[in-house]
């Protein structure tokens, strides 16, 4: 009933937005019930922002923490995360090139042991 007030809502809006029938939030209250995994899992649908904990114990928060919104460009970036994750970058490639001279250094010297074992038979 608490969300219900804060989004402004009836409980017969918020019944038909979950999909309940008429009348379901008022009786879970009333009769102090438990709400099937069902219900919970069509609150969660309709109302994402809801905090899940809270939903299910009461506890914590209502609302989950706003995120801050994840930047995809690149050049968005703050300078400084630019740099880390040019290091990153750099770094594993730095680390892809020793892994690739280290098999092409195996492949050499295997083929080196064959022609010498071939030239000394």
């Amino acid at each position: 009933m608490q969300f219900i007030k804060f989004a402004g809502l009836s409980a017969r809006q918020f019944d038909i937005s979950i999909g309940a029938s008429n009348g379901y939030t008022l009786r879970m209250k009333k009769n102090n019930a438990s709400i099937g995994s069902d219900v919970i899992e069509n609150i969660l649908k309709v109302y994402p922002q809801l905090n899940v904990a809270w939903l299910i114990t009461g506890e914590g928060e209502m609302l989950k923490k706003q995120e801050e919104p994840e930047i995809l460009d690149f050049d968005q970036l703050p300078k400084t995360r630019k740099q880390e994750i040019e290091q990153l970058i750099e770094g594993k490639i730095k680390e892809k090139q020793e892994e690739e001279l280290k098999r092409l250094l195996k492949e050499v010297t295997e083929e080196i042991e064959k022609t010498q074992k071939r030239i000394k038979e």
